[in-house]
Formats: C-alpha cells, sequence, structure tokens
C-alpha cells in the first residue's frame, strides 16, 4: 500500500504479518544464530523451534540487522510511492538495530526518521501502530512521529520469566542482579524502564509471581482507554489465563493481543516468560 509516509520497524515489534499488511507497515527481521545457523526471525526459525533448542542448551545467540538490509527496506519503500520514511526500533539499550538503521538513512532516497522507541515486542508496535494511524490519514512526518513518540512514553511494558540465566549470558541484566535471583530461589517479576530491563520485585513462588504480573499491570492501566498485549513463548496456557482475566479486571480495555514472542526475544528470556505490555491511548 503506497502512502505519503511510510512506517518500518524491525520484527521485534512481533505484530501480526495481517496486520502489517493491512496498515502498511514493514518488518526489518533481526537474526537469530542457532549453533553455526544464521536465520531471519519470523520466517526462518519459528519460537516453538527456539523454545525446543533452548531446553537442549544449544548455544543460541541473536544479532541485528545489517545497515544495507535496512537501505534495502528503504529503497523498496520510495519505489512504492513513500516520499519519507518512519523506522521505530527497539531499544538501543538493548540491540545495536537502530545504528543499522540510523547508518542506512544516511544516503535513503528519501528523508528518513530513525526513532529509538526504547520499547520492544509489542510496547515497538503499539507505537509502530500509532504512526500508521497518522500516515493513513495524511498526516506529516514529524506528525507521525510525535504519536509514535507519545505512544511510547505512555507505554509500559512487565516480563515475568523462569529464569534470569538466559538474559544474564545474553548481557541484558547485570550478573549481580541474575546471581541475587537464582540464591535466592526467587522468581523474578522484571520491567522496561528507560529502554534497559530491570528487577522489579522478586516472588517466592511462579503462581503468586504470574498474580502479582497481573495485579501490576491491571493497576498500571486502572480505568482509561488502554490496549494490552501479553506475551509468552512456549507458555500458551499461562498467556490465555493470564489475559482472560485482564479482560475482567481492567474496564478500559480497547485491545488485547496475545501472542507468543518471536526468536530474538524468546533467546534471551528463555521458555515460559509470560510478559504483559500496557499502552494508553
Amino acid at each position: 500500500m503506497s502512502r505519503h509516509v511510510a512506517i518500518v520497524t524491525d520484527s521485534t515489534a512481533y505484530l501480526p504479518p495481517q496486520t502489517m499488511m493491512q496498515r502498511g507497515i514493514t518488518a526489518v527481521p533481526l537474526t537469530v544464530v542457532l549453533g553455526d545457523q544464521a536465520l531471519e526471525e519470523g520466517t526462518e526459525i519459528s519460537a516453538r523451534s527456539l523454545a525446543q533448542a533452548l531446553q537442549k542448551r544449544r548455544s543460541v545467540t541473536t544479532s541485528r540487522p545489517s545497515p544495507e538490509v535496512f537501505a534495502a527496506a528503504y529503497r523498496a519503500a520510495a519505489a512504492a510511492g513513500a516520499e519519507s520514511i518512519v523506522s521505530l526500533h527497539l531499544s538501543s539499550e538493548l540491540s545495536g538495530t537502530y545504528d543499522a538503521a540510523v547508518l542506512a538513512a544516511k544516503d535513503a532516497p528519501v528523508p528518513v526518521r530513525v526513532v529509538d522507541t526504547r520499547m520492544v515486542a509489542m510496547a515497538l508496535g503499539f507505537c509502530a501502530l500509532a504512526a500508521a494511524d497518522v500516515a493513513e490519514t495524511g498526516g506529516s512526518l514529524d506528525e507521525a512521529v510525535a504519536a509514535a513518540e507519545k505512544r511510547a512514553g505512555g507505554t509500559f511494558a512487565y516480563f515475568y520469566v523462569d529464569t534470569l540465566d538466559y538474559l544474564r549470558r545474553g548481557g541484558r541484566i547485570g550478573a549481580a542482579q541474575a546471581l541475587l535471583g537464582s540464591a535466592l530461589a526467587v522468581k523474578p517479576l522484571l520491567e522496561l524502564n528507560g529502554g534497559c530491563i530491570e528487577m522489579l520485585e522478586k516472588v517466592r513462588t511462579a503462581s503468586k509471581a504470574i498474580a502479582r504480573l497481573e495485579e501490576i499491570v491491571a493497576d498500571r492501566a486502572g480505568t482509561a482507554p488502554v490496549d494490552i498485549a501479553v506475551h509468552h513463548l512456549a507458555a500458551p496456557e499461562r498467556a490465555a489465563a493470564l489475559s482472560e482475566r485482564l479482560r475482567e479486571r481492567v474496564p478500559g480495555l480497547v485491545d488485547l493481543h496475545v501472542s507468543e514472542v518471536g526468536a530474538v526475544i524468546g533467546a534471551h528470556t528463555g521458555p515460559g516468560l509470560l510478559g504483559a505490555v500496557v499502552s494508553y491511548r
């Protein structure tokens, strides 16, 4: 779909393919390195295959897209009729994706505004949808960027993981925090704060941690109009149960998205992940 302003994001936004097609959003894939295989997220490796590899303790790492991949996406958008591009990406604290996009934008055939949303998963996805709303109504590049940044400012992400080991291995959380969690045999609740993953609370059991996650999300949502996303990795029953409880507890709920995270985020959180994103309208 040709629009005056094109929207580009990356594969960690975890927007459904049908939604991206309908809304004219392009997602540039990050790469998962499984053993000696480099596989594109979303097309060459599934979340389920990733979970199985992690459970077998196979070597899994991730890498950003190259600037050349971004350059190709920008050229394609321009060729389709875009006069400018908003390029929205996961936190630069977690990945070099933003830096690669900035490099590619310098030589793009049309103006490109690259935005470090400081978000990830559907917290990033909601920013891309906000920018798409503006693009669909003929808004300007600046207006699309402003809408995405405003959405990011009202979006909050919380996560439960069975273990901090995967985050520690990938350098996404401090070793001291990870070791403390292991030593106390606690179940960690995490939050995205300033683009970084930080410890929010430590709870003694998985069931209590998930109940606490529900409480935190419901309190954060309050009675305002909000969208909520529930993410999981290899934990569909947990995700379904949490989403149904939030549907009952959040009076201002507009849209509720439930999905399994992709391989890139899954590689750093491990199986058992349960996350929730609250995004104010």
